[in-house]
C-alpha cells in the first residue's frame, strides 16, 4: 500500500481534528477528556442484513442489552481502508498508518446510550491488530486483504490467517450511487450514527469507548457477495437481501475505553426496542 505524503498526512490531520467543531447532531456531549486516536475510513460500504433476535442474542454477552429497530436486530459487515491512523499529538506514520479492515457490528444499547457491539474485526496489519486487541479489547484478527477499483467498482477481499479466530471470508463488489441523507428517525440514522462502543474487560464489567465525527456523508451502493463467510463461527444466518450504504470519507475521533460505575456482571436491563412506544430513543 502507498505511503502517506507528509503534506496529505499533515491535512488528514488537521481535518481529524477540526470535527470537533461540529457536534450538534451528536445525541450527548463530547466526553469532557482529550481523544485518544484519530483515524479516517475510506471507501466504507455498510452492508445491514436482519437477524433472528433470538440467536443473536445467544452470541452477545447478557450485560448488553440489544437495541432493536421496530423489534428487529441487524448485523452489519463494512469493508473499508483506513488512513491516516494516529494517537493523539503525533502525526500518521509512514506504512503503519494505512491498512485495510472489514468489521461484523451490531447494536446494543447500555444506561441509555445506544452503541456499537463489534462480533469480529479483521485487519491485514498485525500492529493494528495487536494495539486494538491490547487498549481496547476488541475481538481483531490479522487477515490477507485486497481492494482496488475495476470498472467503477471497488473491489475487497479479505481470508482471516489467524489462528485464534474462526475460519472467515468476505469477497464483494459496490459501487456507489446517488446521495442518501440519513434522516434522524430512519432506519438508516439509527443503524449509522452510533458515537460510542462497548466491550467488556477482564471479569465481565461493561467498558465503553466514546466516538465522535461528523454525520455519515450517505450514498446510496449496489453490491454482490460472491463469498462471505463472515458470521458463520457465530451461527447466525443472514436474512434477505442487505440495506446498502457507501461512503467515500469519514473521519473519526475515538477515546479510551472506561469501565462504566456500577456495570453489572450479568443482564441488567431488558433489550432495548427503538421506534416503538417506551421505546429507548437516540
Amino acid at each position: 500500500m502507498d505511503r502517506p505524503r507528509p503534506i496529505e498526512a499533515a491535512a488528514t490531520a488537521r481535518r481529524q481534528r477540526s470535527t470537533l467543531g461540529e457536534t450538534s447532531h451528536r445525541p450527548w456531549p463530547l466526553p469532557g477528556r482529550g481523544w485518544f486516536m484519530g483515524q479516517s475510513w475510506r471507501r466504507l460500504l455498510f452492508a445491514h442484513w436482519r437477524v433472528d433476535v433470538d440467536e443473536l442474542r445467544r452470541v452477545i454477552p447478557p450485560q448488553l442489552p440489544l437495541d432493536l429497530h421496530a423489534g428487529e436486530a441487524y448485523v452489519g459487515i463494512t469493508p473499508f481502508r483506513v488512513e491516516g491512523f494516529r494517537l493523539r499529538s503525533t502525526p500518521p506514520a509512514p506504512v503503519l498508518s494505512r491498512f485495510l479492515e472489514v468489521n461484523v457490528r451490531t447494536y446494543v444499547n447500555y444506561g441509555g446510550k445506544p452503541g456499537i457491539y463489534f462480533l469480529s474485526l479483521d485487519a491485514d496489519s498485525r500492529i493494528a491488530v495487536a494495539g486494538a486487541r491490547k487498549t481496547y479489547r476488541l475481538p481483531y484478527f490479522h487477515a490477507r486483504q485486497e481492494l482496488w477499483e475495476d470498472a467503477g467498482q471497488v473491489q475487497f477481499r479479505s481470508r482471516r490467517i489467524a489462528a485464534d479466530g474462526p475460519a472467515a471470508e468476505l469477497e464483494c463488489a459496490f459501487e456507489p450511487g446517488g446521495e442518501a441523507p440519513a434522516e434522524p428517525g430512519s432506519l438508516e440514522h439509527w443503524l449509522t450514527e452510533r458515537y460510542c462502543l462497548y466491550t467488556l474487560a477482564e471479569g465481565g464489567t461493561v467498558q465503553r469507548g466514546e466516538i465522535h465525527h461528523p454525520p455519515w456523508p450517505l450514498q446510496h451502493a449496489t453490491a454482490t457477495f460472491p463469498a462471505n463467510t463472515m458470521t458463520r463461527g457465530y451461527g447466525l444466518e443472514l436474512l434477505g437481501e442487505p440495506l446498502l450504504h457507501y461512503s467515500e470519507l469519514q473521519d473519526v475521533l475515538l477515546w479510551a475505553i472506561r469501565p462504566l460505575a456500577g456495570a453489572a456482571s450479568s443482564r441488567s436491563e431488558v433489550d432495548a426496542v427503538s421506534g416503538q412506544p417506551g421505546a429507548s430513543r437516540r
